[in-house]
């Protein structure tokens, strides 16, 4: 298997998130959007833990077998996390879960497949079915997949962004998931972009939406302060990482 897919980390979503929000992002003429944007940007910067949801249909992700298309995962700041990764162009799923720096990761077969060539890929799914690859953050081969555990790091990338503010609009009250929002429109870097914050205090971001350019994805947030799920699979599920890397050394 090469690694490429396991350097997939929550950074390129970070930075997804700090080119919609912006700091300091306001509407001309409304302050009270810059209210709306400002504090969602700060309760996000302030979850303890939050479920993060992502489905991305842009052309390149698409037709990449090393980035996910969707991803649903519950993370914290102690960098616990469990959930699931699909990737593009029939590349596969992984369901991902982390204590610490513990981690557990179990692909599908046509993970397997798409990442190691040739009939080699058949015989690791085979070996390697219906259980978890267990090993720490300090393997080479689990710790980019580990990284996107990581909420701390993600919430620093969008302290970080550096992008000018842009002009939003709000729009008319609405619902998602059955939340009552107000939606922010306006434009970063040529696409259209719509945030979607909690008509109510904590105003928080509940989605955030770019199009336009071959980009197409949605960002959802939920359950924030949540504790992410404590369970952790037996070992009688798992197999350690140095079995795996035996056999891609005799694949």
């Amino acid at each position: 298997m090469t690694r490429r897919v396991l350097t997939v980390t929550a950074a390129g979503t970070a930075l997804v998130v700090s080119s919609l929000l912006g700091p300091g992002a306001a509407a001309a003429d409304d302050p009270s959007a810059r209210e709306l944007v400002d504090q969602a940007k700060k309760n996000l910067l302030d979850a303890e833990s939050v479920r993060l949801r992502l489905t991305d249909h842009s052309t390149d992700t698409r037709t990449s077998r090393t980035q996910p298309v969707s991803m649903d995962l519950a993370l914290d700041q102690d960098g616990n996390c469990a959930g699931t990764l699909r990737m593009g162009a029939g590349g596969g799923s992984v369901e991902l879960v982390k204590r610490g720096a513990e981690v557990w990761m179990k692909p599908d077969t046509a993970f397997w497949k798409a990442q190691v060539p040739g009939g080699a890929g058949d015989a690791v799914a085979e070996l390697f079915k219906d259980r978890y690859i267990h090993g720490s953050t300090h393997n080479a081969l689990l710790k980019g997949m580990a990284d996107t555990c990581d909420l701390t790091s993600f919430q620093k990338e969008i302290t970080a962004d550096s992008s000018d503010p842009r002009q939003l609009t709000k729009g008319a009250r609405t619902k998602v998931d059955g939340t009552e929002v107000i939606p922010l429109k306006g434009t970063s870097e040529g696409k259209q972009v719509t945030l979607y914050v909690t008509s109510d205090t904590p105003h928080r971001l509940v989605r955030a939406t770019q199009k336009g350019g071959g980009t197409d994805l949605a960002l959802s947030f939920s359950d924030y302060g949540r504790p992410v799920p404590s369970k952790t699979p037996s070992a009688g599920e798992s197999v350690d990482v140095n079995k795996l890397q035996d056999e891609l050394r005799n694949a």
